[in-house]
């Protein structure tokens, strides 16, 4: 049976919203293909496992001490295969503590979505269910991912970006070059931040002022983004690895208005995630558009080289759509876009699992080794040229 390691947590901002998505795999994986166990970051950045984990009331006021857990480690280095434990005293060895087999990467946000884990695993030779070091990077950064974008030829609002060091030097000329570039209204986004967290809408110079301050507190970087007048929101999920790309259906989220807030995304249903949020699949667009966005959605698939499940949000404006981001874990894993297509959550597990694997497999298919002469002449006294 399978070691199907599902990892959540971590110092991000979307913590809370990463334990909503890896317990829901624990609860729907296979548990006659897979021994799924928790691996819980803490959001000071120390890993565990142990039941208490499988446990939602666990994460109120989480005590590392509970009886139960055991915080862990992953060795940087291939062969381990596991998780081991710290030695105890000076000279203590380090013990396995737990088998890994695969890795589901249930994380949201900085320190897990953003290519940080995925290094980690790459240097592990663990094979992980989420895209790799690339397109998690590109997929976290709003202002390089929209760079991507138009690159590709991709329709995308228009936008300025900031330093934080820049706003607190010189805030009346990032203002005041927002309005002449953009104008009212706008967005203001942190630049590495997710599941709407940080954001603001501003429709004068004192709301952006307010919208910035609150953008530069979780980021350095703040994305500032013309807005929409009466925008739709549309969204579609990508499935797949390399040649296999499988656009979901698209949705439409019930009642978006300004924009969606954490608390509309995350809360009003109960603690349940993505999956609570009233939506409406397929979305009411026409087939023309659906398939437009279908298709934006495959593309940025391949060129990001995604792996696993991502989702891809849209801003309808009238005739005219725009991509707005790439999330490359979707809250959920945005499941409920293929049940309607006959996959179910169990069904999408095993597909991250196949994935997952077969990225490994193609890894080790490539060689990173090339045998030169640099050293042997270097120790026979020839001097080595500098560039």
């Amino acid at each position: 049976m399978l070691e199907l390691g599902v990892i959540f947590g971590s110092r991000a901002a979307e913590h809370d919203v990463s334990v909503i998505s890896g317990l829901q795999i624990l609860e729907n994986a296979d548990k006659s293909k897979y021994h799924s166990f928790p691996i819980y970051i803490s959001r000071t950045g120390e890993w565990f496992i142990g039941e208490p984990l499988r446990d939602i009331k666990t994460y109120r006021n989480f005590n590392p001490d509970q009886k139960g857990l055991m915080r862990v480690f992953l060795p940087a280095e291939p062969g381990h295969n596991g998780l081991y434990t710290f030695g105890s005293g000076l000279f203590g060895k380090m013990q396995k503590a737990v088998a890994l087999d695969c890795a589901i990467v249930a994380m949201h946000g900085m320190h897990g979505e953003d290519g940080t884990l995925q290094g980690l695993f790459e240097l592990a030779d663990i094979p992980y269910s989420s895209c790799g070091l690339v397109g998690s990077a590109v997929g976290m950064d709003k202002i390089v991912m929209k760079a991507v974008f138009k690159s590709m030829g991709l329709p995308t609002l228009p936008s300025i970006y900031c330093y934080r060091a820049e706003w607190q030097k010189e805030p009346e000329t990032v203002i005041e070059r927002a309005e002449k570039e953009l104008g009212y209204p706008l967005f203001v986004k942190p630049a590495n931040l997710g599941s709407s967290i940080g954001i603001g809408k501003a429709t004068d110079r004192e709301k952006l002022r307010q919208a910035i301050e609150v953008a530069a507190s979780f980021d350095r970087r703040i994305l500032i983004e013309r807005a929409v007048e009466k925008p739709i929101e549309i969204n579609c999920a990508c499935l797949g690895f390399e040649g296999e790309i499988i656009p979901s259906l698209c949705e439409q989220p019930a009642g978006w208005d300004e924009f969606l807030s954490f608390e509309d995304k995350y809360t009003r249903g109960g603690g349940k995630g993505m999956k609570s949020l009233a939506r409406q699949v397929p979305a009411p667009i026409s087939e023309e558009m659906t398939s437009r966005i279908r298709g934006y959605t495959a593309d940025i698939f391949g060129m990001l080289e995604c792996k696993g499940v991502v989702r891809v949000d849209y801003i309808l404006g009238g005739d005219t759509v725009y991509v707005n981001e790439i999330n490359t874990i979707p809250g959920s894993f945005a499941f409920y876009l293929y049940e309607p297509m006959g996959l179910p959550f169990s069904a999408l597990i095993d597909k991250l699992v196949q994935y997952a694997r077969r990225g490994l497999e193609q890894k080790r298919e490539s060689s990173f080794a090339y045998s030169s002469e640099i050293l042997n002449k270097a120790i026979s006294g020839a001097k080595i040229i500098k560039k």
